[in-house]
């Protein structure tokens, strides 16, 4: 086996800086700029995000999924019997996280958590590709499986059910959205000195904006 000191890893950041000055008033505004921006160095995957959620557990769970829209909130979609989807109906409340390496830069976002309209989550599926939709039909998200095999047995199943007609959207997948209350944006700078900005929802359209101490 091959030893590596992971203690000596590191990197030392130095792509830009950040400061209360130059932020828009918004967190949402902020970040659509900072976003644009990540699509504009074609980043592989930019809204690639680590969505955290908490059950009645009190055990954090975490993963990566794929951010879809952004309004007055951030939306994803998943299967709503999923284990993130058990643990938001328990506690609708989570947090996201984005990391662009290669602008040595991170989002974490923390809020509120509802579920999208039937229309919007219909018009997004969609827009999915056809294998995609009979995925969302195929998969009873996180429950225990035999083997592969059960997947692709009634993935033919269906594929042969639906034949060429419109594929409906299963009643147990659509959208959330994440309504912020708490946005920060890290910019990497050297010696570990980093650039940490906050808001804070105050009230409707109204944000504290703080710099923290790295």
């Amino acid at each position: 086996m091959i030893q590596i000191d992971i203690a000596a890893l590191r990197e030392n950041y130095s792509k830009g800086s950040l400061d209360v000055q130059d932020v828009s008033v918004s967190p949402l505004e902020q970040f659509q700029k900072w976003f644009h921006e990540a699509i504009a160095s074609k980043l592989p995957e930019p809204n690639a995000m680590i969505v955290s959620t908490v059950g009645s557990d009190a055990k954090p769970s975490a993963r990566i999924v794929l951010l879809k829209g952004i309004d007055t909130g951030f939306t994803f979609y998943t299967n709503y019997l999923s284990k993130k989807g058990t643990e938001l109906a328990e506690n609708p409340h989570a947090c996201i996280t984005f990391f662009w390496n290669e602008l040595e830069r991170q989002v974490r976002i923390e809020g509120t958590i509802e579920k999208v309209s039937a229309e919007e989550s219909d018009a997004y599926f969609q827009s999915r590709p056809l294998g995609s939709q009979i995925g969302a039909w195929v998969s009873n998200q996180s429950m225990v499986i035999e083997n592969r095999e059960v997947l692709e047995e009634r993935e033919k199943y269906l594929r042969e059910k639906f034949g060429n007609d419109p594929i409906p959207r299963p009643p147990h997948w659509g959208g959330y959205r994440l309504i912020p209350t708490y946005v920060e944006f890290w910019q990497g700078r050297p010696s570990r000195l980093h650039d940490r900005i906050a808001y804070t929802k105050l009230e409707e359209h109204v944000w504290k904006i703080e710099r923290l101490s790295p």
